[in-house]
């Protein structure tokens, strides 16, 4: 790889770290190329981004980051799992960590904390923000269809009640 690679390489890594809130770094020996590209197609579908990287070229990257702490655990075959959704890609690298034992949790950051692979789990088993709009949708929902129900029932039972002595007469 020419100078000006390498270059745009470190760019893009560094453009990676800056618009990420979570990087989680991963030791991923043996495995296959259609094994990567399934775990990356599963991290595109979850807004994630997976990329085996280049120690040095991450190292250079990583200056002057949130993400600089991670330097010291890029050691040996890595790669790196980013998403601007603070639990997206931890979720999808345990979740496929289940099912192929070739990829392992080294280390991660969470917008400039830095993680060890426990931590990395844990915060995989948190909701997304995705799960976490739903919820908070159906929390504010909750209520005004509890209020409209109970507005309802009464005028229901009015107009029951009307109905009844209507027919009466």
């Amino acid at each position: 790889m020419d100078r000006s690679k390498k270059e745009a390489l470190v760019a893009e890594l560094r453009e990676t770290f800056e618009t990420s809130s979570l990087v989680v770094v991963t030791s991923q020996s043996g495995m296959t190329v259609s094994e990567v590209s399934d775990l990356r197609q599963k991290m595109r579908d979850a807004g994630a981004g997976y990329k085996v990287t280049k120690n040095t070229l991450v190292k250079l990257a990583l200056k002057g980051t949130k993400f600089e702490h991670l330097d010291e655990v890029f050691t040996g075959p890595t790669a790196i799992a980013f998403s601007k959704d603070p639990v997206a890609a931890a979720k999808v690298v345990t979740d496929y960590r289940r099912s192929n034992e070739k990829i392992s949790v080294v280390a991660g950051g969470l917008d400039g904390s830095g993680l060890d692979a426990a931590q990395v789990d844990a915060l995989a088993k948190l909701p997304s923000l995705d799960e976490l709009r739903a919820k908070l949708v159906g929390v504010i929902q909750a209520p005004a269809t509890k209020v409209a129900g109970v507005l309802q029932a009464p005028a229901g039972q009015l107009a029951r009640v009307f109905s009844a002595y209507g027919s009466s007469n």
